[in-house]
């Protein structure tokens, strides 16, 4: 069975674009990434809940464009003003891990 060489994994494709684990760029990426996540989450746990930006906003004592700033990897974001966007936002609870 031949095998395609253009194929490659999804962390060879990392270790191309953005360097290996360890370097700035990946780790910048990684960084980036994590954030991206966060803003997909909330978006996610807000739609299911059948909130608006808006409704959200007023909840947390916030915005509709911080909100969506934040939901669109376009704003940095307080780690106790992500805890109360989920804590009385969207009644949920914030569990983190670390990785040394």
């Amino acid at each position: 069975m031949k095998t395609d060489k253009r194929i490659t994994s999804f962390d060879d494709h990392l270790d191309e674009q953005y360097g290996k684990i360890g370097t700035e760029s990946r780790d910048e990426f990684q960084e980036e990434f994590e954030t991206f996540k966060i803003g997909v989450l909330i978006q996610e746990a807000r739609k299911k809940q059948h909130l608006t930006q808006q409704q959200l906003a007023e909840k947390v004592g916030t915005t509709k464009n911080y909100i969506s700033r934040i939901e669109n990897n376009a704003s940095d974001i307080r780690l106790s003003t992500l805890m109360r966007i989920i804590r009385e936002g969207l009644g949920g609870s914030l569990k983190l891990s670390m990785d040394i």
